[in-house]
């Protein structure tokens, strides 16, 4: 492990350039609503928030959940479409699913309260090594270093390191971790890489690490860590029935698991090439949900993309067909009055389609 390797000299030099480092961050540091509690729930949340999602998008997302949950049982207590809702637009939807989880499972085990002991906490829904390692030193003062994106691209360059593996990262975190501080210096080093060790042109002019960087003594900071070629993201299509009964509209709810797990949706087949939409959609919602439609008229495409491919949602409005057979209705299929789909939790892809619909009935 390299962060057992470091030599007497080099430990001292960055132990130096670490206090510079928690000076820079007493000074500059962003002023964020979840840096000014030790509350271990709300800095849970935060943490859980922000995995994979820009502060700026956090801020009153964060602010509307510690005022809809304010604490560990008031999450346990509430339903789950409500936690969804809550959450919508934020994506991941599993974090908040295992965030409402893990709430039941301190109420029922330990009163409410979120664990100290990070064995206890790391075995909670969702709880991974990077979430414990943030709550346990920020919170309780464990000495314990966070490796985040922010803290790996930090290490790739102040080591260069050219093919880091994950216990290279972990032991040279541990080892640039002083005892008795890691609240301070795990959140100085995830602010270093946000605010001026960038993925993209580092501000090295300033940088309270740049005397003992080695990227930038090479100089050629931007090329660690080495750039992974990406792999081409995956295209879906997908023919959407926006199928009304007197002022209702047939809405799906998606399985617990996977992918915007538990969210209500608009019924919906995957196209394969050159198929026909509108055939292709009746023929599945026939098979599917047991309805019989005629696509009626195209309303304008809905693109979205996802961390992992990217689709085009065709929507189409349907009326039933004459003879057809009643949708089977009962969870997890229902009909919602249009002005009432507001109350449903659903994805940002779906809340265009309803945008959408309301602009073709006028309402």
């Amino acid at each position: 492990m390299l962060g057992a390797m470091l030599d007497p000299s080099e430990r001292r030099r960055l132990r130096r350039a670490v206090a510079r480092l928690h000076d820079w961050y007493r000074g500059a540091a962003r002023d964020l609503p979840w840096r000014r509690t030790r509350d271990p729930y709300a800095i849970w949340i935060s943490e859980a928030m922000l995995q994979q999602t820009q502060v700026t998008t956090v801020l009153p997302y964060f602010a509307a959940w510690l005022e809809a949950f304010p604490d560990v049982a008031a999450l346990a207590r509430a339903d789950e479409q409500d936690v969804l809702r809550r959450w919508e637009g934020l994506g991941y939807y599993s974090r908040a699913r295992n965030l409402h989880r893990a709430a039941k499972i301190v109420v029922e085990t330990n009163g409410g309260r979120v664990p100290a002991d990070p064995e206890a906490f790391r075995a909670l829904p969702g709880v991974g090594p990077y979430t414990c390692a943030a709550v346990m030193s920020i919170a309780f003062d464990r000495d314990m270093a966070v490796v985040d994106g922010n803290v790996k691209r930090v290490l790739a360059r102040l080591f260069a390191l050219s093919a880091p593996s994950a216990r290279d990262y972990d032991g040279l975190a541990a080892a640039l971790l002083p005892p008795g501080t890691a609240a301070l210096h795990n959140q100085a080093m995830m602010e270093l890489g946000a605010r001026l060790c960038t993925p993209r042109s580092p501000v090295c002019e300033g940088c309270p690490l740049a005397r003992v960087c080695r990227a930038r003594a090479a100089g050629e900071p931007g090329a660690f860590p080495p750039r992974r070629e990406r792999p081409e993201v995956p295209h879906r299509r997908f023919a959407v029935g926006l199928v009304l009964r007197r002022g209702e509209v047939l809405v799906d709810r998606r399985p617990p698991g996977g992918l915007l797990g538990g969210l209500w949706e608009f019924p919906r087949v995957e196209l394969h090439g050159d198929e026909d939409a509108s055939a292709s959609l009746a023929a599945g919602l026939r098979q599917a949900l047991g309805v019989a439609v005629r696509a009626t008229e195209r309303l304008p495409d809905v693109t979205h993309a996802y961390s992992h491919f990217r689709v085009t949602l065709e929507p189409w409005l349907c009326e039933r067909a004459r003879g057809g057979a009643r949708a089977r209705e009962g969870p997890p299929t229902c009909w919602v009055a249009v002005d009432r789909l507001e109350e449903l939790p659903m994805s940002t892809a779906d809340r265009k389609l309803m945008r959408g619909l309301r602009r073709a009935l006028g309402v």
